[in-house]
């Protein structure tokens, strides 16, 4: 269960960091409350992980052999692919195409709500950016597969606790910590990551 809470830990906040979604917490904070935004992301990231471990636990069923040779694949695709974008970007602080989109949903969002905010309607709006801009994301799949093949409890912790770190880092000091954070280390080190993690799995398997 430690190894799991660990690995979902570690490859939950390293993902995070810097991913739409964190800036989409940035963004909303500097307008709105921040516990409020804090509590919004937080549920809906948490909402993610679980839906996502559930998935994990349902592909769980296949045979193990697949699950384990699946797990390992998906790891080193999503490390080497990670190392690629890594080489591809520049050394700048932060990817610029990633804050446009994040700036872009919050924007979009906001036309389609009231201007004068009730409390409700902020934590509405967290929730539903953070959860869409989550579906479908590297950290989802890594969490599916990550629960496919460990303690699902252990991943769950880990994944929510790593979750909750990136979004009180975004809400209380985003803005300030935004511009230095490096994209392309960021990256290279999730990269990494994948593929520790891919190894780890190879070797357990054996």
């Amino acid at each position: 269960m430690l190894t799991a809470f660990t690995a979902g830990l570690l490859l939950i906040t390293v993902s995070e960091l810097g991913d739409k979604t964190f800036f989409i917490a940035v963004i909303l904070a500097m307008h709105h409350s921040r516990r409020l935004v804090f509590i919004g992301v937080t549920a809906a990231l948490a909402a993610m992980t679980i839906l996502s471990v559930l998935l994990g636990q349902t592909a769980a069923l296949l045979p193990k052999v697949y699950i384990h040779y699946a797990e390992i694949a998906l790891f080193f695709v999503f490390g080497i692919k990670l190392l690629y974008e890594a080489s591809k970007m520049s050394a700048s602080t932060c990817d610029t195409e990633v804050v446009e989109e994040a700036k872009a949903a919050v924007e979009q969002a906001d036309l389609q709500l009231p201007k004068r905010k009730t409390p409700l309607a902020i934590l509405i709006e967290a929730f539903v950016l953070t959860f869409m801009a989550e579906w479908g994301d590297r950290t989802q799949i890594a969490t599916i597969a990550l629960a496919a093949g460990n303690n699902p409890i252990g991943v769950t912790m880990g994944a929510i606790l790593g979750h909750a770190i990136c979004a009180a880092i975004a809400v209380i000091g985003g803005k300030m910590i935004a511009g230095r954070i490096s994209e392309r280390q960021l990256t290279f080190v999730g990269g990494c990551l994948f593929l520790i993690f891919g190894v780890v799995a190879a070797i357990e398997g054996a």
